[in-house]
């Protein structure tokens, strides 16, 4: 057995999000010497189950084999029907299995890419659910390019976040959310934290906001807790004009009073 091409798979498997559980596996197999073999993987995401195979394959030059791909099918507790997709990997454009997840979920990941001229890129992705699957069972990916003019930390900002407020806080926040996450967050709302959930939104140029219950809130909704943030804080600064304005008369009333008692004197 190539102990090179073993560490090496050992790493990629790892790497690709499948864990440190397969490593005997992976041994057995090499060491059989036969063409082609697979690996399972399974892991359950809340009520979800997803099951993987690992596709590998020997190369027909040398004793050096590949993992050429994985195949994802998800279950969902309320659904009779599974979804499946392959994932291919390549050494620049991988896709890891949380990330894989989260796109069978219709939610968007970012990644760095590189175009078929070795170009580095950068793009959201997207599973097209509204187009059949093609002859291999698998759904088309959007992409949603650095050019398109979506802006992650732009459209957090228009909702009241408190993670925002920290850089470490907004950086895990921006790192989750780009790997396709539901990510929890403290909306402060009329000056009460509140637990919220959101997701990018790459094609609306927005996030989705959802609440406690990870039920989606509506745009309207979501505005309304801005507003009323922004509306406190103007009634404040209102507040604080008038006490200032108040003050004032008095101030210029003492010293009206003041000059009138010396023009008397000096009469």
């Amino acid at each position: 057995m190539n102990e090179k091409n073993f560490e090496y798979l050992k790493d990629q498997i790892k790497f690709t999000g499948f864990g440190e559980g397969m490593e005997n596996a992976l041994k057995e197999k090499i060491e059989k010497g036969e063409t082609e073999f697979t690996l399972n993987h399974n892991v359950k995401y809340g009520n979800d189950t997803v099951s993987a195979i690992l596709n590998f394959k020997k190369s027909d030059q040398s004793e050096m084999y590949f993992f050429n791909s994985f195949k994802i099918t998800l279950e969902k507790e309320q659904s009779k029907e599974a979804l499946s997709q392959t994932f291919y990997i390549n050494k620049d454009n991988n896709i890891t299995a949380k990330e894989a997840y989260n796109l069978m979920e219709g939610r968007s990941v970012n990644k760095d890419l590189k175009n078929k001229d070795g170009e580095l890129y950068n793009a959201w992705i997207k599973m097209n659910f509204k187009e059949e699957a093609d002859d291999k069972g698998n759904f088309k990916l959007n992409h949603y390019h650095q050019n398109y003019g979506y802006d992650l930390e732009a459209s957090l900002g228009k909702h009241p976040i408190k993670e925002l407020e920290n850089e470490k806080y907004k950086g895990d926040l921006l790192n989750s959310l780009k790997k396709g996450n539901v990510q929890s967050v403290t909306f402060v709302i009329d000056g009460i934290d509140k637990k919220q959930y959101v997701e990018a939104n790459p094609h609306f140029k927005t996030v989705n906001v959802y609440d406690a219950g990870l039920q989606r809130i509506n745009n309207r909704e979501s505005k309304d807790q801005k507003k009323s943030e922004s509306e406190k804080e103007s009634n404040s600064k209102g507040e604080k004009q008038k006490n200032d304005i108040d003050s004032e008369p008095s101030q210029a009333g003492e010293k009206t009073k003041t000059k009138r008692k010396k023009q008397s004197n000096s009469i």
